[in-house]
């Protein structure tokens, strides 16, 4: 079956901007505010009141697809330590040390955009620290890397290509069962973008593609278990998780990052 790949306008890829710009916002402040003690829930709250007071609208709250066990129920994702994808908001308070992705999409005016980013909650160790922080490094090496390849005439796999190559130099795993996707009116469209590949494969970039890139390791494994609550992923061996994503468009020039931050 024929997938459909929509291509924006250049009028389009400016109406998606606010989108981007407003998850960044929410990302910076949720990093700002989250400390040791800081219950899940309470940054799940701190997100939904942004989305109300913006009129924006939950991508994940209603979110059901086949691999949930029900919707999600929630409107961000809270991962921690060997959790990394999926994390479903619960009442858990954060510890010194803990290593915490999340990850938020929503939509403004109709568009939407998807960001990722890790952190390290109080302090830590500092084996752990340097652990833990040498793990996030790498999965923004390989978001920077991949990001700067995303121009017309080169395709998904040197995408993909650039964030493995990161990854296996930093002696790490590769899962490609989630990975990048399209974004636009959904959350999640065509094309998937896995995180590793083969370079000068797969469907080439034009301008007025948007994908969400969204590199995601595991320190000691590639194989993902699911939690009970049906939503989040955790390490097969327990080793921690690091995450990071921007929504990204094609275009004539440098590609557009809607979700920076800073």
């Amino acid at each position: 079956m024929n997938r459909v790949i929509e291509l924006r306008t250049p009028r389009e890829i400016e109406q998606m901007r606010p989108a981007g710009a407003f998850v960044a916002e929410v990302l910076t402040d949720l990093s700002e505010r989250v400390r040791v003690g800081t219950n899940l829930l309470e940054i799940d709250e701190w997100a939904h009141e942004h989305i109300r007071r913006r009129g924006a609208e939950s991508c994940y709250i209603d979110y059901h697809p086949s691999f949930g066990a029900s919707p999600f129920g929630h409107v961000i994702c809270t991962s921690v330590n060997d959790a990394v994808l999926h994390g479903l908001p619960h009442d858990y308070a954060l510890a010194d040390g803990d290593l915490l992705s999340l990850d938020f999409a929503v939509a403004v005016d109709g568009w939407v955009s998807d960001s990722a980013i890790s952190m390290i909650v109080g302090d830590s160790t500092p084996e752990r620290r340097e652990a833990d922080l040498d793990l996030i490094e790498t999965t923004e090496v390989a978001l920077a890397e991949a990001i700067a390849v995303a121009r017309p005439g080169k395709r998904i796999g040197d995408i993909s290509h650039a964030i493995g190559r990161v990854a296996r130099a930093a002696g790490l795993r590769v899962n490609t069962q989630f990975g990048g996707h399209g974004v636009g009116r959904t959350m999640h469209g065509d094309p998937h973008v896995p995180n590793d590949g083969a370079a000068r494969r797969g469907l080439k970039l034009r301008p007025g593609l948007v994908i969400a890139i969204e590199p995601w390791f595991m320190a000691g494994t590639d194989e993902l278990v699911t939690d009970p609550d049906g939503w989040t992923l955790r390490s097969v061996d327990g080793s921690r998780g690091a995450h990071s994503e921007h929504t990204v468009a094609i275009t004539d020039g440098d590609p557009v990052v809607f979700t920076a931050r800073g």
